[in-house]
This record gives C-alpha cells, sequence and structure tokens, in this order.
C-alpha cells in the first residue's frame, strides 16, 4: 500500500508540475507572483533561534534542526568527522535508547532523516500533527544528552567507512566527484570533502566527538525550524519548555577563517582509477559566496546549459556531436565561495581531450553570443516551476527555508528568491559567464582507466 501510494504522489508531483510550467508559460513570467511565507523568528535565551510557519491545511509538521557545522569544520587530520557525527546522532540518549528517533515518526506514520554539508548538518522528521511536542521533546534530548561512548562511535564510525568505500571507492567515478573539489581548492577547507577518507577517520577517537558534541551541538550554534498544523502560542511554549532548559556552553564556537586564494593561472591534473570503464573531464571554476547576487543569473545559466536533454549541452555534445554520454554544468553552492563546473564522461572510443575541447567551445559559444530571449523565458519558467513545487507540502517549505538560512543568513530569502530569477536578463547572464568563466580560474581534471595497475 506504502509503495502504491508513493507512485501516486509521484505521479500528483509531475502534473502539479506541468501545470505550473503551462501557467509560467501562459501568464508571461513578468506576472508571476507567489505569496510570501508569513514567518515567525524569535531568539530564545540561551542563543536558540526559533523559525516557525504556521500552516493547518494538513494534518503534518516538519522539524528541521540546523546546525552551523559541516564539512569545513573538520578537526585537522580528522576528515569525514562531522559527517560521522550526523551518524551518531542517532544513538543513545541519557532518556532515549538507540534508534529511539525512528520509533518516534515511522512508528506512527512519518519519516526521519539528516545529511551532512559542507557549510551545515541538518536533522529532520515529518509528523502527524499530534506528534509536534514527542518530536521537541527529542531533539532537544539529543541536543543536550547525547551518549558519545565508545561503543555508539566505534560502530558509527564502521557505518561511515563502509559507506565511504560504496559510494567513493567502489562507484564508477566515485572518487571523481572527490576530485572536483579537492583539486578546486588550494587552500579552504572544502577541499578535504564532506564524507572523509579511511585514514582519517581511523585517527578518530570517543574523545575527539565528546569535544566535537560540546563545541558544535549546542543551542546557540542552532536554528529550529517548525512548518505546519500547530497552534503559534502552543508552540512557543513547548519550544521553551524543551528548548529552553538546554544550556549555552561557555566556550567559544570556533569559525573558519581561511580564505580561498584567487587562481593566477589554470591548473591541469590527470588522475586514474581500475572502475573508469570511460573517460570522463571535469573544467572546474572558483565561484561566488553563497550570499551573492550573481546566482540567479549563474541559476539561469544553468538551466540553459544543463537542463534536460534540449539543453545545449546535451543537444551538443550527446545528440549531435555523440562524444559523450553525459554532459552538465554544475552550481556547486558554498557559504564561503562554491565550485562551478563543466562535467563529461565519454561515449565510446571518444577521447578526454576531445571532450574539453567541446565543452571549451560551449561555453565561448555562451560567452561570445550569449542566451536568446526563448532560452532566456524557458529558463526561467523552469526554475519558477521548480520554485513552486518545492513549497507543495510542509516539509517542501521547511526545507527552502532551511536553504535560505544555510547559504543567504535570512529565511526571509524565500520570500524574494523568485523576484530575483524573474529580474534576471540576457545581458546578466552574459556577464557572469565573462565574469567567472576566466581562463586564468580554470582547473581540468581528466579522469581515465589505469589500465589495471595496482
Amino acid at each position: 500500500m506504502r509503495n502504491n501510494m508513493d507512485q501516486v504522489d509521484k505521479f500528483m508531483q509531475k502534473i502539479l508540475l506541468l501545470i505550473a510550467t503551462l501557467v509560467l508559460a501562459a501568464s508571461g513570467i513578468a506576472q508571476v507572483k507567489v505569496a510570501p511565507l508569513n514567518i515567525k523568528e524569535r531568539t530564545l535565551p540561551n542563543g536558540l533561534k526559533v523559525v516557525s510557519l504556521q500552516d493547518n491545511s494538513s494534518p503534518t509538521v516538519a522539524i528541521h534542526v540546523l546546525y552551523n557545522v559541516g564539512g569545513k569544520n573538520d578537526p585537522q587530520g580528522k576528515s569525514g568527522f562531522a559527517h560521522m557525527f550526523e551518524h551518531m546522532m542517532f544513538k543513545s540518549t541519557k532518556n532515549m535508547p538507540n534508534e529511539k528517533m525512528d520509533r518516534l515518526t515511522e512508528d506512527v506514520g512519518g519519516f526521519n532523516n539528516a545529511s551532512t554539508w559542507d557549510d551545515f548538518t541538518n536533522y529532520y522528521e515529518v509528523v502527524p500533527s499530534n506528534y509536534l511536542e514527542t518530536l521537541l521533546w527529542a531533539e532537544a534530548e539529543r541536543m543536550a544528552n547525547l551518549n558519545v561512548d565508545d561503543k555508539n562511535f566505534a560502530s558509527e564510525r564502521d557505518v561511515v567507512k563502509e559507506e565511504y568505500r560504496q559510494s567513493v571507492l567502489a562507484r564508477p567515478y566515485g572518487q571523481f566527484s572527490e576530485y572536483i573539489g579537492s583539486l578546486t581548492y588550494t587552500k579552504h577547507p572544502y577541499k578535504r570533502g564532506v564524507i572523509g577518507n579511511l585514514d582519517q577517520l581511523n585517527a578518530a577517537t570517543s574523545a575527539d566527538a565528546r569535544a566535537f558534541h560540546s563545541l558544535f551541538y549546542r543551542p546557540d550554534n542552532a536554528y529550529l525550524i517548525v512548518v505546519g498544523d500547530f497552534d503559534q502560542k502552543q508552540f512557543d511554549a513547548w519550544t521553551d519548555k524543551y528548548f529552553g532548559k538546554v544550556a549555552k556552553p561557555s566556550s567559544a564556537i570556533p569559525r573558519v577563517t581561511e580564505v580561498e586564494p584567487a587562481k593566477t593561472k589554470e591548473a591541469r591534473f590527470e588522475k586514474t582509477a581500475p572502475n573508469v570503464p570511460f573517460p570522463a573531464v571535469a573544467i572546474t571554476y572558483l565561484g561566488p559566496r553563497s550570499d551573492s547576487a550573481d546566482l540567479p543569473a549563474l541559476q539561469v545559466a544553468d538551466k540553459i546549459l544543463s537542463g534536460g536533454e534540449s539543453s545545449r549541452l546535451y543537444q551538443s555534445l550527446v545528440y549531435k556531436q555523440q562524444i559523450a554520454q553525459e554532459a552538465s554544468f554544475t552550481i556547486d553552492n558554498k557559504v564561503d565561495g562554491g565550485v562551478l563546473y563543466f562535467e563529461a564522461i565519454a561515449s565510446e572510443g571518444k577521447t578526454a581531450p576531445e571532450l574539453e575541447k567541446s565543452l571549451l567551445a560551449e561555453l565561448k559559444l555562451i560567452q561570445d553570443k550569449g542566451v536568446t530571449a526563448t532560452e532566456l523565458e524557458k529558463a526561467k519558467n523552469q526554475l519558477i516551476a521548480d520554485a513552486v513545487r518545492r513549497r507543495e507540502n510542509n516539509d517542501g517549505k521547511a526545507i527552502v527555508i532551511e536553504r535560505a538560512i544555510a547559504y543567504q543568513h535570512d529565511p526571509n530569502a524565500v520570500n524574494y528568491d523568485i523576484q530575483r530569477l524573474q529580474a534576471v536578463t540576457a545581458a546578466d547572464v552574459l556577464r557572469v559567464m565573462k565574469k567567472y568563466f576566466k581562463e586564468n580560474n580554470r582547473t581540468v581534471i581528466y579522469y581515465t582507466n589505469d589500465g589495471g595497475a595496482k
């Protein structure tokens, strides 16, 4: 029954997206107006920032807790530590046994999960709204009373090590994704990635974990984001009751101060691995900070370059030239400055130099001739439709608020992002493509088969 319902939900999402796209196209993007989210904000005496959005249209509630700690905050020489700690947060606390969060959510028809990013770690649950108080208690409990003991630490470190083996070492092109970050950055901790590596995970100890929890998992380093079916006055009272008693540590929160230096010349790398069926190429560029006013124009360029099979890269490299089986452009958004990169995997018999030449030709084309009015309108319609679709349910609203906090440092950024997209012009796209995609800001990575070398 659950699988059938999932299929129905996915079908309805496609229908809603199609309707939204058609409405946007028919009405003209300049006239699209999205009702603002009525977001409430307050800060508890212990420093916890509380962001809430009451929406009683369905009897569910989404609870997100965002901690301002991510892969870039890993202790020196212990890459993957923040990711490992994400797993630790599902273990026992003073008043909850191991895996209790699953029982509090899945057993009442909801779900929970977490993820670690370069800049933050988030924990989230969606449950029937009559379980809101229970989940607020549980999130406060693991913030204040997590058991970071040797047994829990060892088991979760092994889980993360196995995740690294499966998703990076065993998967074709798994290491390729890691190289895009590690070879583009030269000094910033972003170069270490998030998932970690085996040697540095082995070097971590449970004492390190306890110190990490006390430094970063604290109310003055967190946001509580709740969206859904609740009474505001009751929610505020529960928040004060459970989170208000979590003590604020006296120690300072360590922050990353390293600044990635601007590149002065092109860098080139050749990497190999045994599980690379076809050559791959990445061409990367240092991008703007996550709160940059240039991002909407870059997002429009992203859609034009690689937004589906009608995009420029697919049509040129995959469909017409047939030199690539995959070709894409990606904005890897990060608080301290992200990465903008082209990526392609060759078709049979094609080479990495051929891929590089074609990718750079497409870049030169957009820099020389810009984009057409039709391309611009289509890309903006797609982006706005995506934004509307993300707000269809309580968890979707919580996610966009969470991302606004993480990347734009303002939950209310969700209420002007669509307008910023609508304001993008063809001249804006041309400007950012010339601004960031310069030869002296370029890193080129070839990734090929090592021929069975050990």
